[in-house]
């Protein structure tokens, strides 16, 4: 997917919501467990009432690698139902050496059909650009991370440039603003005024907001580009504001709640 396409999908559903389908077996309504695939039945269901409220799905591929080799077929199954003008993220954070980093390429572009993946940049250029020799495929890189311990090292400063600064103004040699997107963490969205001085054109994937605590408001304020330039993940706060029968339709809810938000904040810059 090309960013003009992603754009169109945001103009057209006024909404920048990325719906993180972290199915855990363990947290599913317990009815479902009765069917063939119980992970893909609840993300079928998820994707059918929120796909015209959100312009990307998001799996975190651990809760579907935990399954062994079911759970990499409901992960297929989920990508293939999701409709092709959605944008896809693997939340994979991969990073390894240059051959490996071709192989996990190969996995979620060529093989599964993903149009974007995490990737964790600390092994530098050569752990990243295999990604991005695909193309119209992404390349999301881990920035500035909304977790505790994110302090530990993405702050790091030799008296100029912070780590994760570091990190934005290194990649920009290796990708472009047409394939490499940014994870910034919802929970610090004053942090968005520095990250859009190194990244001004870049989309963001902002997870944190909702269940980690962080403010969609306070996010748009500093981090929305005159093309919105965010992608805003929700993930527990949708899938699981249900746990019966009725799941489905409190996650309608609950992302129409947060749509609605978002073409409100969208008005601000058409």
């Amino acid at each position: 997917m090309t960013k003009q396409e992603l754009f169109n999908q945001i103009k057209q559903k006024q909404s920048f919501l990325c719906v993180g389908l972290d199915a855990d077996i363990n947290k599913i309504p317990k009815h479902l467990l009765q069917e063939e695939d119980p992970i893909f039945e609840f993300n079928k269901q998820i994707i059918d009432v929120t796909k015209d409220l959100c312009v990307a799905y998001k799996p975190n591929t651990a809760f579907y690698e935990s399954l062994g080799a079911k759970g990499w077929e409901s992960l297929q199954k989920t990508v293939d139902y999701i409709p092709d003008d959605i944008f896809t993220i693997a939340d994979a954070k991969r990073g390894d050496i240059g051959n490996t980093s071709k192989m996990y390429a190969s996995a979620f572009f060529d093989n599964m059909n993903f149009d974007s993946v995490t990737v964790a940049p600390y092994m530098g250029e050569d752990s990243v650009k295999p990604f991005l020799e695909f193309d119209n495929k992404w390349v999301i890189l881990l920035a500035l991370t909304s977790n505790k311990g994110a302090d530990d090292f993405q702050f790091f400063t030799d008296g100029s440039d912070k780590l994760f600064e570091r990190v934005l103004t290194k990649s920009k040699e290796w990708g472009t603003d047409e394939n490499l997107m940014y994870v910034v963490g919802a929970t610090r969205p004053e942090m968005f005024v520095e990250i859009r001085k190194h990244v001004p054109n870049n989309f963001l994937l902002v997870p944190g907001v909702g269940a980690q605590g962080g403010e969609l408001s306070e996010v748009c304020k500093y981090g929305m580009t005159k093309d919105c330039g965010l992608l805003v993940n929700s993930s527990r706060g949708i899938i699981y504001a249900g746990n019966d029968e009725n799941f489905a339709e409190a996650a309608r809810n609950s992302a129409l709640k947060i749509q609605k938000e978002m073409s409100i904040l969208l008005e601000k810059i058409n």
